[in-house]
C-alpha cells in the first residue's frame, strides 16, 4: 500500500478519526470538569470515581455516538441541524449516565454530582468544535474566485450558493445579494450584504458583476423580463438553481425552455395518481419524447405493470434502461400489425392505453403519404379497435394542434384519428383524445435544431418572420394529459392551454442571446411545403372549459361511424389526397414552398 493510499480518506477512516478523537476529547473533559469542580485541586478519594466515570461513561457515549449516526455525518457541511443532533445525542447520553449514578451511587462514592453538568457542556463545545474545524479550514484554506457573482434570492438556496463558493466549489465569488424583501435589505447572508431588488443596475455596474445566479422560483414572464434586463446591462452569464443534491446547489445555464416554460397552477396530482395506480398500462411510441415521459409519469404514480410498445430498438432500449424495473414490459414491435399487437393485448389485457405512436415531422410526412396513413391512421384504428375487443377501460390518444384545419398530410391524418375516436362505438371503453402544440425540446423540433446551428457558429434558419407557435414543457404536458384522461368519461376531445403562441424569430434571437455569440445570423428560407404560419388549438370557439382551466373540452360534431369507416378503409386503395380531403373537408393541402 502506497502513502497517499493509507491516507486516502475513506467512511472507515474518518469513523475511526472521530471516535479516537471523541474517546481523547471525553478523558479530557472529565478531568477538566473534576479540576474546576475542585478548583484545580482534586482529592485523592475522588479519583477513583473519575476513573470509573471514564471507563463506563466515554463507551456509552461513543453508543449513542453511533446510534443518533453522529459518525455518519459529512463534517464540512456542518450546520444547524447537525449541531442539533449532538445536543440531543449528548442529552440521551448524560440522562442514561445520570440514570445508573442515582441506581447505582454507592459504586461511584464518592462522587461530585455538579461534575456531571460541567462535562455536559465542555463536551458539547469540544466535540462540536472538532466537527466544525473541518468546515472552517476548508472554507479558508481554498482560493476563491473567478467569476464576480450576484445572487437573486434570499432563502436556503442563497446560502448554499454561498457557502459552496466560499469552499471553492463553484468557481465565483459572491459579491452581494438582491431581494424584494424590505426586512432582509442592509442586512448580511453569511458576511454577503443583500440589496434592494431596485438597485440591481447600480449593483452589477458598482461590483462590476459579470454572473448572475437565480436562486429563488419566478413566474415565466418574471423571468423573460428579467433576462432582457441582465442582457441590456451585458450579464452574459446567468445561471438557475435547479435542485440540490447531497448537499450542494446544483447550478445550471439558463436555458431557453427556462424563458418559455408555462407550468400550469391547476395540476391535480391526486387525481393522476388516482387514475394510475395499480393498473396495468400500456404506453405505445414509449420511446418518443412524448411517450418516454408518459413512461417515467406512469411509473411515478405507481402503475402495477407498463406495457411500452416502440418499433425503435434503439428508443425502446434507452427508456428500458431508464426505468430499469421488472413490472416493465418492452415490446418492440409497430402498431401497423394488427396480429403481433392482438397478441399482446391478449397476453397483458391493459387497463389503460396510451397512444403516443405517430410520425410527426410535417416535411416528412409530405414526402411519405403512404406511410404516414398507414402508421398513424391505421395504426391509430388498430390500437382503439383491440382497446375495445378487449376491455381497455380507458384509452387516451395524443393529438397535436396541426389537426386544426390542417394544411399537410401529417395534421390530416391525426384530425382523422380523432374522429374515429370519438365516432367508433366503443362499448365500455372510454376513449378521449387530447390536443396540444409543440413539445421543449423533443427530438427534430425546432430548439434542437438552433442549439446545433449555434454550436456550429451557423445561421438560424426560419422559414418565415411571422410563424408562431404554442410551447409546453414535455412533463407538463404528460402530466396534463393524464389528468385529462382521469376526467374523462368517453368520447371527449381536449385541449390543453398552451398560453399564448411564441414568433419563431423572437424565440431565436433568444437563442442567439443566450449563447452569448454575436456572430449568429438570422435566415428566412421560406414556408415549407404543408406547413402554416400559425397554429390553431381550437376548431370550434365555443368550447367549453372543464373543472381545470388549463384543459378544454371540444364541443365537435361527431360523424357518422359507417360512414367514416368506409372512408378510411379507402385510403388503402390509392387516391390518398382525394380521400384524406373527403374525410377532412377543411383539409387545404399547402404544397407551396415560399421564399
Amino acid at each position: 500500500m502506497s502513502v497517499n493510499q493509507l491516507f486516502q480518506p475513506t467512511q472507515l477512516k474518518r469513523v475511526f478519526f472521530f471516535i479516537l478523537f471523541d474517546i481523547l476529547i471525553s478523558i479530557v473533559t472529565i478531568l477538566l470538569a473534576y479540576l474546576l469542580r475542585f478548583n484545580f485541586d482534586i482529592p485523592i478519594d475522588f479519583l477513583e470515581s473519575m476513573f470509573k466515570m471514564m471507563l463506563l461513561f466515554i463507551p456509552l457515549k461513543i453508543i449513542v455516538f453511533f446510534f443518533f449516526k453522529i459518525y455518519f455525518i459529512a463534517w464540512r457541511f456542518f450546520g444547524l441541524s447537525e449541531y442539533q443532533r449532538i445536543m440531543m445525542a449528548h442529552f440521551i447520553a448524560y440522562m442514561t449516565f445520570t440514570l445508573i449514578f442515582f441506581l447505582w451511587s454507592d459504586y461511584f462514592s464518592p462522587f461530585p454530582r455538579s461534575v456531571i453538568i460541567i462535562d455536559l457542556f465542555l463536551s458539547i463545545f469540544f466535540i462540536s468544535f472538532l466537527r466544525i474545524s473541518k468546515r472552517l479550514y476548508v472554507e479558508n484554506s481554498k482560493p476563491i474566485y473567478q467569476g464576480k457573482m450576484l445572487i437573486l434570492g434570499t432563502n436556503e438556496s442563497a446560502t448554499y450558493i454561498i457557502k459552496s463558493a466560499l469552499r471553492g466549489e463553484i468557481p465565483y465569488h459572491p459579491m452581494a445579494l438582491i431581494s424584494d424583501d424590505k426586512n432582509t435589505v442592509g442586512t448580511y447572508f453569511s458576511n454577503v450584504k443583500v440589496y434592494d431588488q431596485l438597485s440591481i443596475d447600480s449593483v452589477i455596474e458598482k461590483l462590476a458583476i459579470d454572473t448572475v445566479v437565480i436562486a429563488e422560483k419566478l413566474e415565466q414572464k418574471e423571468l423573460d423580463t428579467l433576462f432582457t434586463k441582465l442582457n441590456e446591462l451585458g450579464i452574459d452569464e446567468i445561471k438557475i438553481v435547479q435542485f440540490f443534491q447531497d448537499d450542494k446547489p446544483a447550478l445550471a445555464d439558463l436555458s431557453i425552455e427556462d424563458l418559455l416554460a408555462r407550468k400550469p397552477k391547476d395540476l391535480d396530482l391526486v387525481s393522476i395518481a388516482n387514475f394510475i395506480v395499480g393498473k396495468v398500462v400500456m404506453i405505445t411510441g414509449a420511446g418518443g419524447s412524448i411517450g418516454s415521459e408518459l413512461c417515467r409519469q406512469v411509473k411515478l404514480f405507481g402503475a402495477k405493470q407498463m406495457i411500452l410498445v416502440d418499433h425503435s430498438e434503439f428508443n425502446l432500449y434507452q427508456i428500458l434502461e431508464e426505468l430499469n424495473d421488472i413490472h416493465v414490459i418492452p415490446v418492440m414491435q409497430s402498431v401497423r400489425h394488427r396480429e403481433s399487437l392482438e397478441a399482446i393485448f391478449k397476453q397483458y389485457r391493459p387497463e389503460i392505453v396510451i397512444h403516443a405512436a405517430a410520425y410527426k415531422h410535417v416535411p416528412l410526412c409530405e414526402s411519405n403519404i403512404y406511410e404516414a396513413i398507414q402508421n398513424n391512421i391505421f395504426g391509430t384504428k388498430n390500437v382503439i379497435d383491440l382497446s375495445i375487443e378487449y376491455g381497455v377501460r380507458k384509452l387516451v390518444l395524443i393529438s397535436t394542434d396541426k389537426a386544426v384545419r390542417p394544411t399537410n398530410v401529417m395534421g390530416t391524418t391525426k384530425r382523422v384519428c380523432e374522429l374515429y375516436a370519438s365516432a367508433v362505438p366503443s362499448q365500455n371503453t372510454e376513449i378521449v383524445a387530447v390536443r396540444f402544440g409543440n413539445v421543449l425540446g423533443s427530438s427534430g423540433s425546432v430548439i434542437p435544431k438552433f442549439q446545433s446551428q449555434i454550436e456550429k457558429g451557423e445561421a438560424i434558419t426560419v422559414t418565415h418572420p411571422d410563424i408562431t407557435r404554442y410551447f409546453m414543457l414535455i412533463p407538463e404536458a404528460c402530466q396534463l394529459v393524464l389528468q385529462a384522461g382521469s376526467i374523462a368519461k368517453g368520447g371527449e376531445l381536449f385541449i390543453l392551454d398552451m398560453g399564448e403562441p411564441i414568433k419563431i424569430v423572437d424565440l431565436a434571437k433568444k437563442m442567439i442571446e443566450l449563447s452569448g455569440r454575436d456572430d449568429i445570423e438570422i435566415e428566412f428560407t421560406g414556408l415549407r411545403a404543408g406547413e402554416k404560419l400559425y397554429e390553431e388549438l381550437l376548431i370550434n370557439q365555443a368550447d367549453l372549459k372543464t373543472e381545470y382551466d388549463s384543459i378544454l373540452v371540444s364541443q365537435d360534431k361527431v360523424v357518422d361511424y359507417d360512414i367514416l369507416s368506409k372512408q378510411i378503409d379507402a385510403l388503402k386503395y390509392g387516391n390518398e389526397l382525394e380521400m384524406l380531403k373527403l374525410i377532412v373537408p377543411e383539409f387545404k393541402h399547402n404544397i407551396v414552398i415560399g421564399k
